[in-house]
């Protein structure tokens, strides 16, 4: 599987610490990371806007020293902006209202006083900051149509039974949701995610590819040629 980044940026071998446990950055991301979900479904994201905005979360601290801003400001921010790229738009009102629940449940929304204009400043700011450092490349392409390809594909493949029997296309979803915790958005092409998440979703179940044993190739060599879906 070829890399299209720096190990460095995404979390390569630099993300792992001593015995081999996750390095205090890399936790915080993935806890950054899973608030950018949960802020995401709740405010009524899809799927994209939110792998949008981890991405864009992930690449801005690819720049940035992790101590020189808030990871919840900037993941504001990165939700903030997501919404305007994948034309969901959001209001800061509801970001904040939603950021607010989550760090401290069953609060009622701010009302509108200096406290919630600055922090809607800051959002704001923090926005036209992000898009600074990342030069204004902020549109991105995801597995997510690679892996809705690989999956229908994949059904026509296999037989009847095997298919309803495992719940292979709810984990594949799922492996690939969990994947924004970390940097591989930036290190990997988006159709090698896709494909990485359908085998490991397969061999979670202990799935066989039909005539996989007879093939020239294997299976996923196939899906991850270089085609492009439109």
């Amino acid at each position: 599987m070829e890399a299209v980044g720096p190990d460095s940026c995404g979390g390569g071998d630099t993300a792992r610490g001593a015995e081999g446990r996750p390095a205090p950055e890399a936790r915080v991301h993935f806890r950054v990371t899973r608030f950018i979900m949960e802020a995401g479904v709740k405010l009524g994201m899809q799927s994209i806007p939110i792998a949008t905005a981890c991405t864009i979360y992930h690449k801005f601290f690819c720049e940035i020293n992790l101590d020189a801003y808030d990871p919840y400001l900037v993941a504001m921010s990165s939700l903030y902006l997501a919404g305007k790229v994948e034309e969901q738009h959001l209001r800061t009102r509801d970001i904040i209202n939603v950021s607010n629940r989550y760090f401290h449940p069953g609060s009622e929304p701010l009302e509108l006083d200096s406290r919630f204009w600055a922090l809607r400043d800051s959002i704001v700011q923090c926005e036209l900051l992000m898009l600074r450092v990342l030069r204004f490349q902020v549109s991105f392409q995801h597995p997510h149509k690679y892996l809705l390809h690989y999956l229908i594909s994949l059904k026509n493949w296999l037989n009847r039974y095997s298919w309803q029997r495992t719940p292979i296309s709810v984990t594949a979803w799922a492996l690939l949701r969990d994947s924004y915790h970390g940097g591989l958005c930036l290190r990997f092409r988006a159709q090698h995610i896709a494909v990485a998440v359908l085998h490991l979703a397969l061999q979670a179940y202990g799935v066989e590819v039909p005539a996989e044993a007879e093939a020239e190739k294997p299976w996923w060599q196939i899906y991850t040629m270089d085609t492009e879906i439109p």
